[in-house]
């Protein structure tokens, strides 16, 4: 697993346990689920648009910011990289 998305998944974690004032992770976690999950439909749509319309800059952009939103609802699911790295490696084992 990326470092970068370990160490973003656990800054967003602490966030989650130890909120800090100001903070965009926390507005997040106080607006609750709905809002978590509606702003990652948001950014998916805006990856989207970003693919078909947009440069390689925008993309990326648009990209880092869905994954950040995912790693906030993973979070707000108690949803771990590691599970979902484990979910991919049975979908990618030989089947019999």
């Amino acid at each position: 697993m990326s470092e970068m998305l370990n160490k973003l998944d656990a800054i967003i974690r602490d966030r989650k346990l130890n909120p800090a004032e100001g903070s965009y992770t926390n507005q997040l976690f106080e607006d609750g689920r709905a809002r978590i999950a509606q702003k990652v439909g948001e950014e998916a749509v805006e990856t989207i648009v970003a693919a078909l319309e947009q440069g390689r800059q925008e993309q990326v952009g648009e990209l880092a910011d869905l994954f950040y939103h995912v790693l906030v609802l993973m979070a707000e699911l108690d949803v771990s990289l590691q599970d979902v790295e484990l979910e991919l490696e049975k979908r990618h084992q030989p089947r019999d």
